[in-house]
């Protein structure tokens, strides 16, 4: 960007149950060095309201929405997305913290290319802080419906510094520009949490935009660095968004080769792993996951 190029920046963050991690984001926003930004607080359906936990931070620039229900990773960025005034809206999670010039970083590459749609930066994980957690995307696999981040679990020696374009953007953090929400749309909330991110991001190519990933930004994540533990919830949401995606974005041969191999090879072995260590929830979830694919249409946003 020119140094006198300030456009408005919208950060949209959900916040549910958790307001005092939100509020360690928000002070790490006080460091940036970048300072045309709104902050957009989505608090979505927690048990307690934290408007005035928010408010006593006095954080510059700051919008608290309130949600009634909980409406997902998806439709709770969404209606931040609606509210966001910005030229420029960063997507990006309350167990986040960022780094000084972290929106300079995401700004950068829109200048030099009219057709980049959306912005990475580098994902550290906070408790392993040279430990990475995403530089750039794999393709998705196209047989078994699956993808992984680039450096995953690598220690930082800056293997992944080169920028360039990705196959998909993270939703921990992503600076989309407006044209591209305008143009595509927002996120698909019928996917509500995993692969909406995927999702969005293949059609954002399909849109004639590009992925970009830069690793001269960072930003820390308070996930931990371990394979997350599973949950009936998780195994729900990841086999029916794991369909759901391949039918959404990919061509009847590709989504036949997909279904076979789901049926003589995921299904089988998922079966068989939670009835022999007697995991009768995490089955029933997975049943009720691909039962949802055969009655619910794939393409309507909600």
């Amino acid at each position: 960007m020119k140094p006198n190029s300030t456009p408005l920046v919208s950060i949209v963050a959900l916040n549910y149950n958790s307001t005092t991690v939100t509020c360690e984001f928000l002070e790490s926003t006080r460091l940036l060095s970048y300072r045309n930004f709104e902050t957009i607080i989505v608090d979505n359906g927690s048990k307690e309201d934290p408007t005035a936990q928010l408010e006593a931070g006095n954080y510059p620039n700051l919008k608290i929405i309130l949600s009634k229900e909980n409406l997902g990773f998806t439709g709770g960025n969404n209606l931040g997305m609606k509210q966001a005034k910005g030229d420029f809206i960063f997507i990006v999670n309350n167990d986040t913290e960022v780094t000084p010039d972290l929106i300079e970083r995401l700004l950068e590459p829109f200048a030099g290319d009219p057709f980049i749609g959306v912005v990475c930066p580098k994902i550290r994980f906070w408790y392993h802080p040279n430990v990475i957690q995403y530089a750039g995307f794999r393709p998705m696999n196209l047989l078994t419906g699956r993808t992984g981040a680039v450096g995953n679990r690598e220690e930082d020696n800056g293997q992944y510094d080169t920028p360039g374009v990705t196959n998909c953007a993270h939703g921990a953090a992503m600076m989309v520009k407006r044209e591209v929400i305008e143009k595509v749309g927002m996120f698909a909330e019928k996917f509500f949490l995993y692969y909406e991110e995927s999702d969005w991001s293949a059609r954002i190519i399909r849109a004639g935009y590009k992925i970009y990933y830069n690793g001269a930004g960072l930003i820390f994540h308070k996930e931990s660095v371990s394979i997350g533990k599973e949950s009936p919830l998780k195994v729900y949401y990841h086999t029916r968004n794991r369909i759901l995606y391949m039918r959404r974005n990919t061509n009847r041969l590709q989504l036949t080769v997909f279904l076979l191999f789901f049926s003589f090879f995921t299904f089988p072995k998922s079966v068989l792993r939670f009835t022999l260590k007697g995991q009768f929830a995490y089955l029933k979830s997975f049943f009720r996951g691909i039962f949802w694919n055969m009655t619910t249409s794939s393409y309507s946003q909600v």
